[in-house]
């Protein structure tokens, strides 16, 4: 069977780095975020419930949204994070529907890597042998925003404030990276993980992931006028 991880963490964490590592070990990469962006796409329904949401200011001269103006409106702010997942509709269910078409075209005995900024909370680990959190300090943090996103230090510090504390997802993961160290000390972790896991995956030794324990104990909340 295929094994199938997920490498989730806040922005500039260096979950690339860690894809990457699993790439040139043979895994298959996928990224949902990529994914949730198709979803407000010039022409789709999401763009227009978008823009309608936030005004035309969202868009960008290429007539895509731009991602930096949008995550000015929303990042820290909860009420206007609302508003923009109820513009998207069902991401959840959609984007289950992509991942289930990318899953299908996968070899069997083989291995792939889904990476998602928000990937256990949603459920995504769901579909997933195991998650990985990456995690770094905030000043590893905020000076990687600075230097590949160009925001000012408030601009940065502003997204950082918005993403959820690693310790709070640190029990539904079943492998948390520390990446602030070497880039080698980084890939070499990754790399004696990934054999350690495929290793189990192939003997059919690999415990269930512990984001379903931790699921069990943080039920998903519905939606208001919603039922689970």
């Amino acid at each position: 069977m295929t094994l199938i991880l997920g490498v989730t963490g806040a922005i500039a964490t260096g979950k690339s780095l860690v894809c990457k590592t699993l790439e040139e070990l043979g895994a298959v990469h996928c990224n949902a975020d990529t994914l949730v962006h198709q979803l407000y796409a010039p022409g789709s329904p999401g763009f227009d419930r978008v823009v309608t949401a936030f005004g035309t200011d969202v868009v960008a001269e290429d007539g895509t949204i731009d991602r930096r103006i949008l995550g000015g409106k929303v990042f820290g702010k909860p009420e206007e994070m609302r508003k923009l997942t109820a513009a998207m509709g069902d991401i959840g269910g959609m984007i289950h529907g992509v991942v289930d078409e990318w899953r299908a075209t996968l070899a069997a005995g083989g291995a792939a890597v889904l990476e998602a900024v928000n990937m256990i909370e949603p459920g995504y680990s769901a579909w997933l042998d195991q998650t990985w959190l990456v995690v770094a300090e905030p000043e590893t943090m905020i000076g990687r925003v600075l230097r590949r996103d160009g925001l000012s230090a408030s601009e940065a510090e502003q997204r950082l404030a918005s993403q959820r504390p690693w310790s709070e997802r640190e029990p539904a993961a079943d492998f948390v990276i520390h990446n602030d160290r070497s880039i080698e000390e980084t890939v070499e972790r990754v790399r004696a993980e990934f054999e350690r896991v495929r290793e189990l995956k192939h003997r059919g030794a690999l415990p269930q992931s512990r984001w379903h324990a931790w699921r069990a104990e943080h039920p998903p909340r519905a939606a208001p006028g919603r039922r689970e």
